[in-house]
């Protein structure tokens, strides 16, 4: 029976979008060394006339305890992700969310900033800057 190119061809693909994800997942979540930030969090960044917009994924994280200050044009957000105390000790049969210190360095399209806000926003951390007049 021989298969139809159109389904090796789709096939091909799968295979390498999954090793594409799996390489991407390894240096997402690559062991940190003593000190440093274990993971990065994705970030969206959208610009306005009036405001520059971050959008930082955080499942499980309490936005009150992230840290976000602007340095160099620059903007770092860190923090820490934790089990919640229920779940240290109960058997995990899958961790795929990223556990550990957090760190990243967003770069700002050029300009001043006349206001900072942060806020949660459906597990993610919405960081606005208001563009100075």
């Amino acid at each position: 029976m021989k298969r139809n190119d159109a389904t090796d061809w789709m096939w091909a693909d799968a295979l390498q979008m999954l090793a594409q994800a799996e390489r991407l997942h390894r240096h997402m979540f690559r062991p940190a060394r003593a000190g440093a930030a274990a993971w990065e969090p994705p970030v969206d960044v959208i610009e306005t006339d009036q405001q520059v917009l971050i959008l930082a994924a955080l499942p499980g994280v309490d936005s009150e305890k992230v840290e976000a200050a602007i340095e160099d044009g620059v903007l770092r957000i860190s923090g820490v992700r934790i089990l919640p105390p229920e779940l240290q000790t109960a058997v995990i049969h899958r961790l795929e969310l990223p556990q550990g210190r957090f760190e990243r360095a967003v770069p700002l399209p050029p300009g001043r900033y006349s206001a900072v806000a942060m806020q949660a926003a459906n597990g993610c951390l919405l960081v606005t800057l208001q563009k100075a007049a």
